[in-house]
């Protein structure tokens, strides 16, 4: 009978070690680190707000980069055919989401995979550019954020109205061979016919073509410039403001980096702010949700940027009720 009770207990007490042994095991199972692509066709130093933006936002969402998170950063530095490359090493890297920075980088990204989930930071017409099949129901394996307002190009052409009330002839300087660009001169166009303007339309495809423009601009005596985006005009943006002031031109131009650069002004999306609300789109998908399923976010906050230095150099007196309005002033 003791001997029986003996095995007994010598069996529960076995019992209970080989059972807290393997839940102190499965506790200390490491937790896979989500492992994320960030893709993009400029390089680091061109918009380093965005990736401030976009790290910030995780932050925000709890995550630690290095540590809960880890981002794989993939800079193409300005030369768009090492994108395919970049985007397929990522899908090697067997990445859980990849986040895009435009179109240029989302193509590349869309044709290397069609499971990994994408996630666009910004893009100008994400269903014209064949990305989602709408923006309520997008469809595949991307989602995300778009830039596009089509209000923006309305306002744009009011403030210069504004700031120069003589204004007939404005000359747009876009990019043919840059996703969206026909949208935004089509907006432009309709915005230039609500205000009585004449639009001149110059296709800048390089830094080689930039002293061109201005002299065609000047030529078809344009009273100011409406800058398109161009993922090629915002890597030579300081080339571009410069030559802008040199030729006396007042310009809108479409990022706010270009008034940091010396560009006269900016009205439009918050860009940094698209880049910190994709984190939100990285947390849901983490957490289950299929990018199919969720909707592509439109822009909700807009900023106007003066630069008062640029106005001064040009001879150009911005009025006081524009000022006030402006959400930043660099002087």
């Amino acid at each position: 009978m003791n001997k029986a009770r003996d095995q007994l207990i010598r069996f529960v007490v076995f019992a209970t070690i080989v059972t807290a042994f393997g839940s102190s095991a499965e506790a200390q199972q490491p937790t896979k680190v989500p492992r994320i692509g960030s893709l993009s066709g400029q390089s680091p130093s061109t918009s380093p707000a965005r990736r401030e933006a976009f790290q910030q936002g995780l932050r925000e969402l709890g995550y630690i980069e290095g540590k809960s998170i880890v981002i794989e950063w993939r800079y193409a530095e300005g030369k768009f055919d090492r994108l395919p490359a970049l985007a397929a090493e990522l899908v090697r890297l067997k990445v859980d989401i990849i986040v895009t920075g435009g179109p240029q980088a989302t193509r590349p990204a869309k044709q290397a995979t069609s499971t990994i989930p994408i996630v666009m930071a910004q893009d100008p017409d994400p269903v014209g550019n064949g990305f989602v099949a709408s923006l309520a129901q997008p469809g595949g394996n991307i989602t995300g954020l778009s830039s596009l307002a089509p209000e923006l190009s309305g306002k744009q052409l009011e403030l210069l109205k504004e700031m120069i009330p003589r204004l007939s002839r404005l000359a747009v300087f876009g990019t043919s061979i840059n996703p969206g660009n026909a949208q935004n001169l089509r907006e432009a166009e309709l915005a230039a016919k609500t205000f009585g303007v004449e639009l001149q339309y110059l296709d800048v495809l390089g830094p080689k073509r930039f002293e061109t423009a201005f002299l065609a601009a000047r030529k078809g005596r344009a009273d100011a410039v409406l800058m398109l985006p161009g993922s090629v005009l915002i890597s030579q943006r300081a080339q571009l403001t410069d030559l802008a002031v040199k030729s006396g031109l007042p310009a809108i131009y479409p990022q706010t980096e270009y008034t940091e650069a010396g560009g006269l002004m900016y009205y439009g999306t918050n860009t940094p702010e698209l880049y910190r609300r994709a984190a939100t789109y990285v947390d849901k998908i983490l957490k289950g949700a299929k990018p199919a399923d969720l909707p592509v976010e439109q822009p909700t906050k807009f900023e106007l940027v003066i630069n008062l230095k640029t106005a001064k150099q040009i001879g150009l007196i911005i009025p006081p009720n524009v000022l006030a309005r402006a959400d930043r002033v660099i002087r």
